[in-house]
């Protein structure tokens, strides 16, 4: 596979021209340029990062319009995961504004999410988890996810951390647009940084949700 040497103009522009012209005649004219401006650096990316955090999921290009309103073939935008299955991973987006990555957790089932909600509540766990977040505040990230109205049945309104018990999925994502080191073999630097730090949310997550212990899973993650 040739190496990573990062993501160039003709990425975006690509993107940019897609979302003007989102019809199968443009995508069969110009399924080239997606190949080897976008496909082929994104597998050569996932190649380098695979040893440290696994494989990951190249998603396709095509949307499921069978049941929405919107009949546009293509998504305007190349995504990747890493991990997932239990509900923990890492992520990442290229468009025609540049660069997104993240990470974080969604309850695959009400299990998972009953656990991660009884971490919360520790008085322990849960300000150990509001300290985590707040460094990666600091750090650029922003919290997104799906949350509830109001407090989960069980917990108070008053909850100290209510705002998190209400989460129902809770990922942190940092956008980094187009820096200069987009188009360069550095922006695998610049994702890697931005996914460790990420390990100890996940490893947080690895704890109360999947029964296992932070530091054990991220070095499984790191050598599997």
């Amino acid at each position: 596979m040739p190496a990573f040497n990062g993501f160039s103009a003709q990425a975006r522009a690509f993107y940019r021209r897609l979302e003007a012209d989102n019809t199968r005649e443009f995508w069969t004219a110009n399924k080239a340029v997606y190949e080897t401006e976008v496909r082929e650096p994104l597998e050569a990316l996932l190649a380098d990062l695979e040893p440290e955090f696994g494989a990951a999921k190249v998603f396709r290009p095509y949307r499921d319009v069978r049941f929405s309103r919107d009949k546009t073939p293509y998504k305007t935008h190349q995504a990747a995961l890493v991990g997932g299955g239990d509900g923990m991973g890492w992520y990442l987006q290229l468009d025609a504004d540049g660069l997104l990555v993240g990470g974080g957790f969604r309850a695959h089932s009400s299990e998972q999410l009953a656990g991660f909600r009884q971490g919360v509540d520790d008085e322990v766990y849960g300000p150990e988890l509001e300290r985590l977040l707040h460094a990666l505040d600091a750090a650029g990230f922003r919290r997104e996810g799906e949350t509830l109205k109001t407090a989960p049945k069980g917990y108070a309104a008053d909850h100290p951390r209510v705002g998190l018990l209400r989460h129902k999925s809770l990922m942190l994502v940092k956008t980094f647009g187009v820096p200069r080191w987009l188009a360069t073999p550095a922006a695998a630097d610049r994702i890697r940084e931005s996914w460790n730090a990420l390990r100890p949310l996940n490893g947080w997550v690895s704890k109360h949700v999947a029964g296992t212990d932070p530091s054990a899973a991220a070095a499984a993650t790191k050598t599997r």
